[in-house]
């Protein structure tokens, strides 16, 4: 099937298994979809780990036996996409998009459902930005005619990103193929992956070791809409290795919360930013206090845990449910599709704006703070409508040691 293109952009799916590592046999079917620029030339990727996956499907078991006889999954029937369409902020530096869905068993009476702290997802998302990068958009890549016409990327440069749970996940794919590698070593999550397609007789992708370095994703940026946790023995180990590994590299890194996110303030072990300098956090994980940790957080006035969705949900919907979170007194955190959609959508474009063509970011830690990005965010209401929180020394964005960079 062709890609549909829209205003010189195509956007298509691809269906692909991948293997964690060639030593274990431990596999996981992903279903990708990729927004590119037709005239195959993009400058970067923005990949996107997404929130609450398939968990709203609760047919899903039945639905995936009947699929095994039927050559079909109901993880495909999902699309990411629609919830995050941030494709307006890729257009100007003529970027592309991704996400990547998946089915993991997080535990054996609830199969469908990811609650984060598991760093496997954000390695898929690892594997699949090298897939775009190395084949481009199609599922043949044993073809090298399919691939020249189907590669889209001009570089390797990824920035990764992602929302709720999908912004922890996001944080072991930012921080490249050899951490992810050395982490998973010492853990259950080794990490070599080989890629497949879903063909009748699957062929598959050399183990990504073996890629050349052009060929991987390389991690030029992170962006954390109120990251979600769950650094549980249950439910996965949680993602502290890898925001230990982040606060040493050096490359921009934005972290958004709401002011009325529960699930992410409250809910999410550790909670993503607090007040309290005394409470263990994600962030004081990303920018351990007189660090030199680029890691950069904001925070959104009546921002909630699903304002940043372009499609409502309803599942979603009940991380603000007021009747159980008390954050915002006044009970008016924003709704999907809204201001803080809207927000969203310009910070990815004033993020993407800071990079030069087909290169990582080529300034020092004091160029990231002094960016037009940071210095948009750092006000009152960078877009006009809605509103930061300010920190205590009156600024709207905080970091470590504020005096490396006055």
């Amino acid at each position: 099937m062709n890609p549909i293109v829209i205003n010189d952009y195509c956007f298509d799916r691809i269906s692909l298994w991948i293997k964690y590592s060639p030593n274990i046999p431990s596999y996981v079917e992903v279903a990708v979809e990729v927004f590119y620029p037709k005239n195959m030339d993009a400058n970067g990727l923005l990949m996107f780990n997404h929130g609450f996956l398939i968990g709203d499907d609760l047919l899903y078991i039945p639905k995936k036996f009947l699929g095994m006889l039927l050559n079909d999954t109901p993880l495909f029937a999902k699309n990411p996409a629609r919830y995050y369409n941030y494709t307006e902020a890729i257009v100007e530096k003529n970027w592309a998009m991704a996400f990547v869905t998946a089915s993991h068993i997080e535990s054996q009476y609830i199969p469908w459902t990811d609650f984060g702290g598991n760093p496997r997802v954000g390695q898929e998302a690892y594997a699949v930005a090298s897939y775009l990068i190395k084949y481009g958009a199609t599922n043949f890549f044993k073809s090298q005619s399919a691939v020249d016409k189907a590669k889209f990327m001009n570089s390797n440069n990824v920035i990764f990103s992602g929302h709720s749970v999908g912004g922890a996940h996001a944080q072991a794919a930012a921080v490249g193929f050899d951490k992810l590698r050395e982490i998973g070593d010492d853990s259950r999550f080794h990490y070599d992956p080989i890629i497949y397609n879903r063909e009748a007789l699957p062929a598959g992708t050399a183990k990504l070791s073996t890629w050349d370095s052009s060929d991987r994703a390389l991690p030029v940026g992170l962006v954390q809409l109120s990251p979600v946790d769950m650094t549980s023995s249950f439910l996965g180990f949680g993602m502290q290795r890898y925001r230990e590994a982040l606060s040493k590299i050096n490359m921009p890194n934005l972290m958004i919360v709401g002011q009325c996110d529960c699930a992410a303030l409250q809910d999410s072990s550790p909670p993503a930013w607090s007040s309290d300098p005394s409470v263990n956090t994600e962030f004081l994980e990303e920018a351990p206090v007189g660090s030199k940790s680029w890691a950069v957080v904001g925070r959104v006035k009546r921002g909630s845990h699903c304002g940043y969705l372009t499609v409502n949900n309803f599942l979603c919907n009940q991380a603000d449910n007021q009747e159980n979170c008390k954050l915002c007194p006044s009970g008016d955190a924003y709704k999907s599709v809204g201001p803080e959609m809207e927000f969203t959508t310009e910070l990815f474009k004033k993020m993407i704006a800071i990079y030069p063509n087909k290169a990582p970011f080529d300034k020092d830690f004091c160029g990231w703070i002094k960016s037009p990005c940071l210095k948009w965010l750092n006000k009152q209401s960078p877009d006009g409508t809605i509103e930061m929180m300010p920190f205590p020394d009156s600024t709207y964005i905080d970091y470590a040691s504020k005096s490396r960079c006055p």
